[in-house]
Protein backbone atom coordinates (compact mmCIF):
# COMPACT_ATOMS: atom_id res chain seq x y z
CA UNK A 1 0.00 0.00 0.00
CA UNK A 2 1.83 2.87 -1.40
CA UNK A 3 -1.08 5.13 -0.47
CA UNK A 4 -0.63 9.12 0.04
CA UNK A 5 -3.64 11.56 1.34
CA UNK A 6 -3.53 15.21 0.72
CA UNK A 7 -5.55 17.89 2.34
CA UNK A 8 -4.95 21.28 1.03
CA UNK A 9 -5.85 24.12 -1.65
CA UNK A 10 -6.34 24.05 -5.27
CA UNK A 11 -6.09 27.91 -7.36
CA UNK A 12 -6.80 28.59 -10.76
CA UNK A 13 -3.10 30.57 -11.47
CA UNK A 14 -2.44 33.40 -13.96
CA UNK A 15 1.10 34.11 -14.16
CA UNK A 16 3.09 36.70 -15.86
CA UNK A 17 6.46 36.43 -16.97
CA UNK A 18 8.46 39.06 -16.73
CA UNK A 19 12.09 40.41 -17.06
CA UNK A 20 12.27 41.53 -13.44
CA UNK A 21 9.50 41.17 -10.62
CA UNK A 22 7.90 44.50 -10.21
CA UNK A 23 8.59 47.01 -7.43
CA UNK A 24 5.95 49.24 -5.74
CA UNK A 25 4.44 51.51 -8.20
CA UNK A 26 5.64 50.25 -11.45
CA UNK A 27 4.00 48.99 -14.31
CA UNK A 28 5.44 46.21 -16.80
CA UNK A 29 4.90 44.49 -19.93
CA UNK A 30 5.05 40.50 -19.91
CA UNK A 31 3.58 37.14 -21.26
CA UNK A 32 0.33 36.07 -19.86
CA UNK A 33 -0.69 32.35 -19.19
CA UNK A 34 -2.94 30.38 -16.77
CA UNK A 35 -3.21 26.99 -15.31
CA UNK A 36 -4.09 25.00 -12.31
CA UNK A 37 -2.40 25.41 -9.06
CA UNK A 38 -2.48 25.83 -5.34
CA UNK A 39 -0.02 23.80 -2.69
CA UNK A 40 -2.53 20.92 -2.26
CA UNK A 41 -3.26 20.44 -5.62
CA UNK A 42 0.51 20.73 -6.90
CA UNK A 43 1.44 18.38 -3.97
CA UNK A 44 -0.92 16.19 -5.03
CA UNK A 45 -0.42 15.91 -8.41
CA UNK A 46 3.35 15.43 -7.73
CA UNK A 47 2.46 12.47 -5.58
CA UNK A 48 0.45 11.01 -8.47
CA UNK A 49 2.74 11.41 -10.89
CA UNK A 50 5.46 10.33 -8.41
CA UNK A 51 3.51 6.98 -8.09
CA UNK A 52 1.74 6.92 -5.26
CA UNK A 53 -2.02 6.37 -5.25
CA UNK A 54 -3.12 9.59 -4.28
CA UNK A 55 -6.26 10.98 -2.96
CA UNK A 56 -6.73 14.63 -2.25
CA UNK A 57 -9.14 16.49 0.00
CA UNK A 58 -10.38 19.79 -1.33
CA UNK A 59 -12.83 22.43 -1.42
CA UNK A 60 -13.77 23.55 -4.94
CA UNK A 61 -16.23 25.98 -6.44
CA UNK A 62 -18.77 25.28 -8.41
CA UNK A 63 -17.16 27.61 -11.56
CA UNK A 64 -15.09 27.24 -14.45
CA UNK A 65 -11.92 26.69 -11.97
CA UNK A 66 -13.75 23.48 -10.03
CA UNK A 67 -14.40 21.95 -13.23
CA UNK A 68 -10.75 22.08 -14.43
CA UNK A 69 -9.62 20.59 -10.68
CA UNK A 70 -12.26 18.18 -11.28
CA UNK A 71 -11.31 16.98 -14.71
CA UNK A 72 -7.39 17.22 -14.08
CA UNK A 73 -7.91 14.62 -10.84
CA UNK A 74 -9.49 12.68 -13.25
CA UNK A 75 -6.70 12.74 -15.80
CA UNK A 76 -3.73 11.91 -13.07
CA UNK A 77 -6.05 9.16 -11.49
CA UNK A 78 -6.18 11.11 -8.90
CA UNK A 79 -8.68 10.80 -6.24
CA UNK A 80 -10.82 13.69 -5.35
CA UNK A 81 -12.62 14.23 -2.48
CA UNK A 82 -14.01 17.62 -2.84
CA UNK A 83 -16.65 19.83 -0.75
CA UNK A 84 -18.92 21.98 -3.20
CA UNK A 85 -18.59 25.58 -2.22
CA UNK A 86 -20.61 28.92 -2.54
CA UNK A 87 -17.40 30.46 -2.71
CA UNK A 88 -15.51 30.83 -5.97
CA UNK A 89 -12.20 28.43 -6.52
CA UNK A 90 -8.91 29.95 -5.43
CA UNK A 91 -6.63 32.23 -7.48
CA UNK A 92 -3.48 32.73 -7.32
CA UNK A 93 -1.40 36.16 -9.23
CA UNK A 94 2.07 35.10 -10.18
CA UNK A 95 5.28 36.95 -11.67
CA UNK A 96 7.68 35.18 -12.44
CA UNK A 97 11.52 36.88 -13.91
CA UNK A 98 13.94 35.68 -16.72
CA UNK A 99 16.28 33.84 -13.63
CA UNK A 100 13.06 31.89 -12.79
CA UNK A 101 12.54 33.52 -9.52
CA UNK A 102 8.54 34.17 -8.41
CA UNK A 103 6.04 36.41 -6.41
CA UNK A 104 3.06 35.16 -5.32
CA UNK A 105 -0.75 36.59 -4.35
CA UNK A 106 -3.35 34.14 -3.50
CA UNK A 107 -7.13 34.66 -3.49
CA UNK A 108 -8.19 31.74 -0.98
CA UNK A 109 -12.33 31.49 -2.19
CA UNK A 110 -13.62 28.67 -1.63
CA UNK A 111 -9.98 26.94 0.15
CA UNK A 112 -10.70 28.72 3.34
CA UNK A 113 -14.17 26.69 3.47
CA UNK A 114 -12.75 23.32 3.87
CA UNK A 115 -14.09 22.46 7.65
CA UNK A 116 -13.33 19.77 9.85
CA UNK A 117 -16.63 18.18 9.30
CA UNK A 118 -15.95 17.25 5.76
CA UNK A 119 -12.35 16.36 7.20
CA UNK A 120 -13.60 13.90 9.63
CA UNK A 121 -15.83 12.27 6.91
CA UNK A 122 -12.51 11.26 4.77
CA UNK A 123 -11.35 9.34 7.66
CA UNK A 124 -11.96 5.77 6.06
CA UNK A 125 -9.54 7.25 3.46
CA UNK A 126 -7.10 8.87 5.90
CA UNK A 127 -6.92 5.54 8.20
CA UNK A 128 -5.39 3.83 4.86
CA UNK A 129 -2.48 6.37 4.11
CA UNK A 130 1.39 5.88 4.89
CA UNK A 131 1.49 9.32 4.55
CA UNK A 132 -0.71 12.00 5.20
CA UNK A 133 0.71 15.72 3.83
CA UNK A 134 -0.85 19.19 4.62
CA UNK A 135 -0.08 22.43 3.74
CA UNK A 136 -1.30 26.20 5.50
CA UNK A 137 -3.49 27.73 2.40
CA UNK A 138 -6.54 25.76 4.07
CA UNK A 139 -7.57 26.32 7.07
CA UNK A 140 -5.31 24.81 9.90
CA UNK A 141 -8.08 23.27 11.86
CA UNK A 142 -9.45 20.61 9.54
CA UNK A 143 -5.23 20.03 8.84
CA UNK A 144 -5.06 19.59 12.14
CA UNK A 145 -7.94 16.80 12.02
CA UNK A 146 -6.29 15.13 8.74
CA UNK A 147 -3.19 14.88 11.13
CA UNK A 148 -5.29 13.65 13.94
CA UNK A 149 -6.72 10.63 11.92
CA UNK A 150 -3.72 9.81 10.91
CA UNK A 151 -1.75 9.70 13.70
CA UNK A 152 -4.65 7.68 14.96
CA UNK A 153 -3.77 5.36 12.18
CA UNK A 154 -0.47 5.37 12.46
CA UNK A 155 0.34 7.30 9.12
CA UNK A 156 3.10 9.82 8.81
CA UNK A 157 1.56 13.27 8.98
CA UNK A 158 4.08 15.68 7.09
CA UNK A 159 3.68 19.45 7.07
CA UNK A 160 4.68 21.84 4.75
CA UNK A 161 4.49 25.47 6.47
CA UNK A 162 4.23 27.56 3.58
CA UNK A 163 3.27 30.59 3.08
CA UNK A 164 5.68 31.96 5.16
CA UNK A 165 3.24 34.56 6.84
CA UNK A 166 0.45 31.86 7.45
CA UNK A 167 -0.09 30.60 10.97
CA UNK A 168 0.72 26.60 12.19
CA UNK A 169 -1.71 26.30 15.14
CA UNK A 170 0.03 24.92 18.45
CA UNK A 171 -2.22 21.91 17.73
CA UNK A 172 -1.21 21.10 14.28
CA UNK A 173 2.78 21.83 15.14
CA UNK A 174 2.47 19.08 18.09
CA UNK A 175 0.69 16.54 15.63
CA UNK A 176 3.38 16.88 12.58
CA UNK A 177 5.72 14.41 12.90
CA UNK A 178 7.81 15.84 9.68
CA UNK A 179 7.55 19.80 8.63
CA UNK A 180 8.80 20.75 5.38
CA UNK A 181 10.08 24.82 5.00
CA UNK A 182 11.97 26.90 2.66
CA UNK A 183 14.17 29.25 4.12
CA UNK A 184 11.91 32.17 4.22
CA UNK A 185 8.90 29.66 6.00
CA UNK A 186 11.90 28.23 8.41
CA UNK A 187 12.98 31.61 9.75
CA UNK A 188 8.97 32.84 9.93
CA UNK A 189 8.38 29.85 11.77
CA UNK A 190 11.47 29.81 13.96
CA UNK A 191 10.45 33.39 15.16
CA UNK A 192 6.63 32.74 15.65
CA UNK A 193 7.68 29.84 18.19
CA UNK A 194 10.63 30.67 19.76
CA UNK A 195 11.52 34.60 18.80
CA UNK A 196 14.64 33.64 17.09
CA UNK A 197 15.29 36.09 14.42
CA UNK A 198 17.62 34.59 11.56
CA UNK A 199 18.24 36.07 8.15
CA UNK A 200 16.72 34.19 5.48
CA UNK A 201 19.70 35.16 2.99
CA UNK A 202 21.91 33.74 5.29
CA UNK A 203 20.47 30.53 6.66
CA UNK A 204 22.27 28.14 3.64
CA UNK A 205 25.50 29.64 5.08
CA UNK A 206 24.88 28.52 9.01
CA UNK A 207 27.29 25.95 9.81
CA UNK A 208 25.20 22.86 10.41
CA UNK A 209 25.34 22.11 13.96
CA UNK A 210 24.07 25.40 14.29
CA UNK A 211 20.98 24.94 12.00
CA UNK A 212 20.54 21.47 13.47
CA UNK A 213 20.20 22.95 16.78
CA UNK A 214 17.67 25.58 15.15
CA UNK A 215 15.92 22.91 13.84
CA UNK A 216 15.74 21.55 17.32
CA UNK A 217 14.41 24.53 19.15
CA UNK A 218 11.43 24.66 16.28
CA UNK A 219 10.15 21.33 16.31
CA UNK A 220 11.62 19.26 19.33
CA UNK A 221 9.63 15.90 18.45
CA UNK A 222 10.33 15.82 14.92
CA UNK A 223 12.28 15.46 11.52
CA UNK A 224 12.81 19.29 10.37
CA UNK A 225 13.65 19.49 6.29
CA UNK A 226 14.50 23.07 4.69
CA UNK A 227 14.36 23.48 1.06
CA UNK A 228 16.85 26.03 0.27
CA UNK A 229 17.21 25.98 -4.03
CA UNK A 230 20.15 26.04 -5.45
CA UNK A 231 22.08 25.08 -1.78
CA UNK A 232 19.56 21.89 -1.58
CA UNK A 233 17.96 21.41 1.44
CA UNK A 234 18.75 20.32 5.06
CA UNK A 235 17.63 17.32 6.89
CA UNK A 236 17.52 17.29 10.72
CA UNK A 237 15.98 14.70 13.32
CA UNK A 238 15.21 14.51 16.87
CA UNK A 239 17.04 12.15 18.98
CA UNK A 240 16.10 8.46 18.57
CA UNK A 241 14.02 9.42 15.20
CA UNK A 242 16.17 9.19 12.52
CA UNK A 243 13.90 7.54 10.32
CA UNK A 244 16.38 4.79 9.40
CA UNK A 245 19.14 7.13 8.87
CA UNK A 246 22.86 6.89 10.43
CA UNK A 247 23.53 11.06 11.03
CA UNK A 248 20.92 13.06 12.94
CA UNK A 249 21.74 16.08 10.62
CA UNK A 250 23.41 16.07 7.26
CA UNK A 251 22.70 18.08 3.74
CA UNK A 252 21.18 16.76 0.54
CA UNK A 253 22.58 18.70 -2.60
CA UNK A 254 20.55 20.18 -5.16
CA UNK A 255 20.38 18.41 -8.63
CA UNK A 256 22.18 19.87 -11.49
CA UNK A 257 19.25 21.08 -13.46
CA UNK A 258 18.76 24.41 -15.62
CA UNK A 259 15.56 26.00 -14.31
CA UNK A 260 13.57 28.09 -15.90
CA UNK A 261 10.82 28.42 -13.39
CA UNK A 262 10.72 27.51 -10.10
CA UNK A 263 6.51 27.88 -9.47
CA UNK A 264 5.65 24.96 -7.56
CA UNK A 265 9.06 23.78 -7.04
CA UNK A 266 8.59 23.31 -3.23
CA UNK A 267 5.26 21.51 -3.83
CA UNK A 268 7.27 19.04 -6.44
CA UNK A 269 9.20 18.09 -3.09
CA UNK A 270 6.37 17.87 -0.78
CA UNK A 271 4.36 15.91 -3.14
CA UNK A 272 7.71 13.59 -4.65
CA UNK A 273 8.76 13.37 -0.53
CA UNK A 274 5.49 11.78 0.09
CA UNK A 275 4.99 9.22 -2.66
CA UNK A 276 8.89 8.15 -2.02
CA UNK A 277 8.26 7.54 1.90
CA UNK A 278 4.70 6.06 1.10
CA UNK A 279 6.41 3.51 -1.43
CA UNK A 280 8.84 2.22 0.33
CA UNK A 281 8.76 3.44 4.27
CA UNK A 282 11.39 0.85 5.39
CA UNK A 283 13.98 2.96 3.28
CA UNK A 284 16.48 5.44 5.05
CA UNK A 285 15.10 8.79 4.97
CA UNK A 286 18.22 10.31 3.06
CA UNK A 287 16.85 8.34 0.08
CA UNK A 288 13.66 9.88 -0.08
CA UNK A 289 15.06 13.25 0.22
CA UNK A 290 17.34 12.87 -2.66
CA UNK A 291 14.40 11.18 -4.75
CA UNK A 292 12.52 14.44 -3.68
CA UNK A 293 15.43 16.77 -4.86
CA UNK A 294 15.95 15.14 -7.79
CA UNK A 295 11.85 15.24 -8.48
CA UNK A 296 11.54 19.04 -7.82
CA UNK A 297 14.98 20.17 -10.05
CA UNK A 298 13.17 18.35 -13.02
CA UNK A 299 9.92 20.50 -12.21
CA UNK A 300 11.93 23.78 -13.16
CA UNK A 301 12.74 23.27 -16.14
CA UNK A 302 9.23 23.66 -16.78
CA UNK A 303 7.09 26.27 -16.77
CA UNK A 304 3.95 26.45 -14.66
CA UNK A 305 2.94 24.46 -11.26
CA UNK A 306 1.02 21.69 -11.21
CA UNK A 307 1.07 20.83 -14.76
CA UNK A 308 5.36 20.53 -14.63
CA UNK A 309 5.30 18.19 -11.98
CA UNK A 310 7.19 15.08 -13.96
CA UNK A 311 6.52 11.33 -13.83
CA UNK A 312 8.52 9.05 -12.28
CA UNK A 313 9.58 7.60 -15.77
CA UNK A 314 10.86 10.82 -16.73
CA UNK A 315 13.02 11.30 -13.37
CA UNK A 316 14.49 7.77 -13.33
CA UNK A 317 15.54 8.61 -17.23
CA UNK A 318 17.12 11.77 -16.55
CA UNK A 319 18.88 10.51 -13.01
CA UNK A 320 19.18 7.03 -13.05
CA UNK A 321 16.97 4.28 -11.06
CA UNK A 322 18.66 5.13 -7.84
Amino acid sequence: MSRVVVVGSFNVDHVWSVAALPRPGETLAGQYHTGPGGKGFNQATASARAGASTSFVCALGEDAGGQLARALATADGIDLRDLRSDAPTGTAGIYVDRDGRNSIVIGPGANAELSTAFVDLQREAIAQARVVLGQLESPPASVAAAFAHARGAGALALLNPAPADAVATPELWALAEIVTPNETEFCAQLKRHTGAVIDPDKLAALADDELHADCRRLLPHGSVVITLGSAGCFVSHAPGRLHGDQDAYYRVAAAPVRALDTTGAGDAFNGALAASLARDPDAAFAGHVAYATRYAGLSTERAGAALAMPRDHELRARFGAD
